[in-house]
């Protein structure tokens, strides 16, 4: 299908706009009302890197970009407004298997309250998804950054961690593990327990979709703080272990930083279960310890090159 016909075809399923949106797909541009504070991220799913297409099908593929997308929004308690697609498609992707991927991305932005409002298409020798989102802060709230924890904060996380990477290690042994599989393919983002955290007065949070060993760093690092988390308090997705859960990236889960005082609030409203892992100090860097308090070292997640 021609690139025209193709963007023409992916506009005719998009769901009606939202009520802020004065121009959606079809014009030079999108025009949205403001209504707070903007929040915007850009995500890039890549064949070969986050997806095969031999164990994805096209409707997988844009399940997980857009809720990867997402899923930075939740980290600084933003709601989600519009979204904006761009597609890299190589020339053996069919015409079905596009629009398949079009819905894919679409059905999740419709879960969460999203909207697609417009993008690009063009030919490439690689499938590439690009997501741009938008969310939003209203009167009086404020974005969780990653720098905002303080010693004496207690750290813990959402969910159940090393789902995802399980998932990852089934689809290429064919092992048939298909929660896991599910968790690897369709992802979700923890918006309303983000916003909650938010309002819990998280003073850091970021989406574990590096792995919690590496992306603890990156709070660390920007908090100028030391984390000290305790493997044996990692709540663990069905057959792994704490170190691979420690590791394994894509489990899109929220890592937080709250005062202790905040914690029982925080439980009550996030909707999902809540786990402490540890406590920020004076220092640098991240501490893991496993059984009897005992450091261990080399856990390290995924490091962009």
């Amino acid at each position: 299908m021609a690139e025209r016909g193709l963007i023409a075809a992916i506009r005719e399923m998009l769901g009606p706009a939202g009520p802020d949106v004065l121009v959606g797909s079809g014009d030079d541009a999108a025009v949205v009302r403001p209504r707070g504070l903007q929040v915007t991220s850009v995500d890039t799913q890549a064949e070969g890197v986050h997806f095969d297409r031999v164990t994805h099908g096209p409707d997988d593929i844009g399940h997980k970009a857009m809720a990867a997308a997402l899923s930075d929004l939740a980290a600084m308690g933003a709601r989600p407004g519009e979204a904006y697609i761009s597609l890299a498609l190589p020339a053996d992707v069919e015409e079905a298997d596009a629009l398949e991927l079009a819905r894919g991305l679409t059905a999740e932005a419709e879960q969460h309250g999203a909207t697609v409002v417009g993008g690009d298409v063009i030919a490439a020798a690689t499938l590439v998804v690009g997501v741009t989102v938008v969310g939003w802060l209203g009167e009086g709230e404020r974005p969780v950054r990653r720098d905002g924890a303080r010693p004496g904060d207690l750290v813990g996380v959402t969910g159940r961690l090393g789902g995802s990477g399980a998932g990852l290690r089934s689809l290429r042994a064919s092992a048939g593990n298909e929660e896991a599989e599910r968790a690897h393919r369709r992802p979700v983002p923890r918006l309303e327990a983000g916003r909650a955290l938010a309002g819990a007065g998280a003073s850091a949070m970021i989406d574990l979709s590096d792995g919690l060993a590496t992306d603890a760093g990156h709070v660390a690092a920007a908090s100028d703080v030391a984390i000290a988390l305790h493997l044996d308090a990692l709540p663990l997705a069905a057959g792994v272990t704490p170190e691979f859960a420690a590791t394994a990236g894509e489990d899109y889960e929220l890592l937080f930083c709250l005062a202790p005082e905040r914690w029982d609030d925080a439980a009550a409203a996030a909707g999902v279960e809540l786990t402490r892992l540890g406590r920020v100090s004076e220092g640098a860097g991240v501490v893991l310890l496993g059984p009897g308090g005992i450091q261990v070292e080399g856990l390290r997640g995924y490091e962009h090159g």
